[in-house]
């Protein structure tokens, strides 16, 4: 399962986040997402834990919790939603056209 960890003090490295997370079970990967300009924390990161079961728990028992001074928002991530235009195969619609300037005789 993917795990969205937001809220997250600048100062929490990716080490603290995996050995946090251990605590409930194996975690295959932790991410901080970085500023690609500044390199420093964007306040959030993704956890990810093979067994769902384990996962659960981590979501249960961190959410809403300290670290850092920070309390977690902890929830399972789900995938990014594609904005309005790619679901208009052919085009949107929306919005008259034409009519030009009305003449009067």
């Amino acid at each position: 399962m993917n795990i969205h960890v937001g809220n997250l003090a600048r100062e929490v490295t990716e080490e603290e986040l995996r050995r946090t997370f251990e605590e409930f079970g194996q975690v295959e990967a932790a991410r901080i997402v970085m500023d690609r300009y500044s390199g420093v924390s964007r306040g959030f990161g993704f956890i990810e834990m093979p067994d769902n079961g384990e996962a659960q728990a981590a979501i249960e028992g961190l959410n809403m919790k300290e670290l850092s001074g920070r309390t977690l928002d902890i929830s399972e991530a789900h995938p990014p939603r594609t904005g309005g235009r790619d679901k208009r195969p052919y085009g949107g619609g929306g919005g008259r056209s034409g009519g030009g300037r009305r003449r009067s005789f």
